[in-house]
């Protein structure tokens, strides 16, 4: 699987939500594209990941 540009591994049955965890992000701060299509933040639990998947997780920064 590739995220942001780089070869990730990942163990059977991981989901976007348990990749997330995983890297440390915070699900409610990011959005995530899977194989340029947005994952609704609603399916991150359900939406499972494979080899030939390519993710994209984009973090929203706050500021001003």
């Amino acid at each position: 699987m590739i995220v942001n540009g780089k070869n990730h591994s990942y163990s059977a049955g991981m989901t976007v939500q348990s990749l997330l965890t995983s890297l440390g992000h915070d699900p409610l701060r990011v959005a995530v594209e899977k194989n340029g299509k947005i994952v609704p933040r609603a399916r991150f639990a359900d939406e499972p990941l494979g080899d030939a998947d390519t993710l994209e997780i984009v973090q929203f920064v706050g500021g001003g």
